[in-house]
């Protein structure tokens, strides 16, 4: 089971995220929380794999909430939901630790496939989130493309997917090849390409 905590001020989204994670049968919700202090104090006394969590909350934030979380359990995976997924949110939550940035007006299965994600090791991005990051990297990048360091040809199909967003699952769907050997190729991707996490992975394809 995937022990979740929610964060969010309105009671009214926490009941909706409950009753969808409720609904899947590796998901169980372990506690709630309305603002950032709380979350703090439950992540600690519950020790949630995942934490979804809103950024604007009165009080202690989701920003800080999530610095202090990771701070005492680095293994924590916090998925940021939120409705600003503007560069103001999105680029201090993914420096306070946030292993993903989700979007309130995506679709419920793309909450569960985060979580799910988010558990895995994986780094769930709403689409125009992602696109928006790729985009600002493209515009940023040195006129003289970075070369890719000695991939294989498999390799290079899955960075290639992985630039596209798509997640393990899809990427072994699309090449016919099994999860584990998806997560096999995108751990020698980021020793290769000397890429901390999934989202410089992507950076570093558009780049290549």
């Amino acid at each position: 089971m995937i022990r979740v905590l929610l964060v969010d001020d309105q009671h009214l989204i926490r009941a909706g995220l409950r009753m969808l994670c409720d609904a899947q049968p590796d998901i169980e919700v372990v506690g709630e929380a309305d603002n950032g202090r709380e979350a703090v104090l439950l992540a600690a006394r519950l020790v949630p794999d995942v934490v979804v969590m809103d950024l604007r909350m009165p009080g202690v934030d989701g920003i800080t909430a999530t610095s202090r979380i990771l701070a005492d359990r680095p293994a924590t995976r916090i998925l940021v939901l939120t409705t600003f997924g503007d560069d103001d949110h999105l680029y201090p939550a993914l420096t306070a630790g946030a292993c993903g940035f989700l979007l309130k007006d995506a679709p419920p299965a793309d909450l569960v496939d985060g979580v799910r994600r988010a558990a895995a090791g994986d780094s769930p991005f709403s689409q125009q989130v992602l696109q928006r990051l790729v985009h600002r990297a493209v515009h940023a990048r040195p006129e003289t493309p970075r070369p890719a360091p000695g991939l294989t040809a498999r390799e290079q199909d899955v960075l290639h997917l992985v630039a596209e967003g798509l997640s393990n699952t899809e990427i072994a769907d699309r090449l016919h090849i099994g999860v584990t050997t998806v997560k096999t190729h995108i751990t020698s991707l980021m020793t290769k390409t000397n890429s901390p996490n999934r989202v410089r992975l992507a950076l570093f394809a558009r780049e290549a």
